[in-house]
């Protein structure tokens, strides 16, 4: 589209023919995007009835694929996620310091970012981190399969690639980032605490008191009842994006490119929808 509008300008196309051309171009983008959608929605009813038959029949499950994908996904990323989210705990206590101490409020810092912690960074910060290591990892494991014709020897063979290949990893995620958000919440809370007593003398006693009196067991729940959506969305896209590999290596890192964007966005995006809810059921 930036080409075609620079030779307009030069004058080396008719202002019609942009137009055609222009006309002819949103309408393929168009069609194409509605295929990928529809496509979308086909891989989650397939998913879905999937892990209906699994729960239904938990034999059908690979767990040692489960167990594997549990320990890659969860904990691998135990140091990565643990080390953004105690800095993450520092920055926020650090930031915060400065504005209570100016009222005299310091043990509101408890507050501060325990409720920040618990409600919104953690599971956030937590899905973010795993869409960008997991999910790309999913996406770049399954599009290689499908470039080796894997895909298809399995296909062959009489084996589901879905049932094989993406019902572990959508449970795996679905129960490590749950556990995740938690080992989030406690170093990002370690974190405040430190620079708490750093910056304004909040003792670790005082802390966990204030703490107990800020944090209630609802504070908990709604940002940890994020964390499972999150994984859903995150696997979901992820494979999704690899059975989209068309058959180069090129194509491989572009869908993977894509499945990192996408995860992200929706992750904010359904952030945001529970967000709405909680203030509509004032939670």
């Amino acid at each position: 589209m930036v080409a075609l509008s620079f030779a307009v300008c030069l004058g080396l196309m008719p202002k019609t023919n942009f137009r055609k051309i222009a006309t002819r171009r949103i309408g393929r983008e168009f069609y194409h995007h509605l295929q990928i959608d529809t496509s979308l929605l086909e891989f989650i009813g397939e998913i879905g009835l999937l892990l209906w038959r699994a729960i239904l029949n938990p034999l059908r499950i690979r767990f040692k694929a489960l167990l594997t994908t549990i320990k890659e996904v969860g904990f691998d990323a135990l140091p990565i996620i643990g080390l953004l989210s105690f800095l993450t705990g520092i920055v926020l206590a650090y930031q915060g310091a400065v504005q209570l101490q100016r009222f005299g409020a310091n043990i509101f810092i408890v507050d501060l970012v325990s409720l920040s912690l618990l409600r919104e960074l953690s599971p956030l910060l937590t899905a973010i981190i795993v869409a960008g290591r997991s999910g790309s990892a999913f996406t770049a494991q399954i599009g290689t399969m499908k470039v080796t014709e894997e895909i298809d020897a399995l296909r062959t063979m009489g084996i589901a690639p879905l049932e094989q290949l993406v019902i572990p990893k959508l449970l795996a995620l679905i129960i490590a980032l749950p556990l995740l958000t938690i080992f989030a919440d406690i170093l990002g809370i370690l974190g405040g605490m430190l620079m708490a007593y750093i910056e304004l003398g909040v003792g670790a006693s005082a802390f966990v008191d204030r703490l107990s009196e800020a944090v209630s067991l609802s504070s908990f729940l709604t940002g940890l009842a994020k964390a499972p959506v999150f994984a859903a969305v995150i696997a979901i896209v992820g494979c999704f994006q690899g059975f989209q590999v068309t058959g180069s290596a090129e194509s491989v890192g572009r869908q993977t490119t894509v499945s990192v964007v996408q995860s992200i966005f929706m992750v904010i995006v359904i952030d945001a929808i529970f967000s709405v809810i909680y203030s509509l059921l004032r939670i």
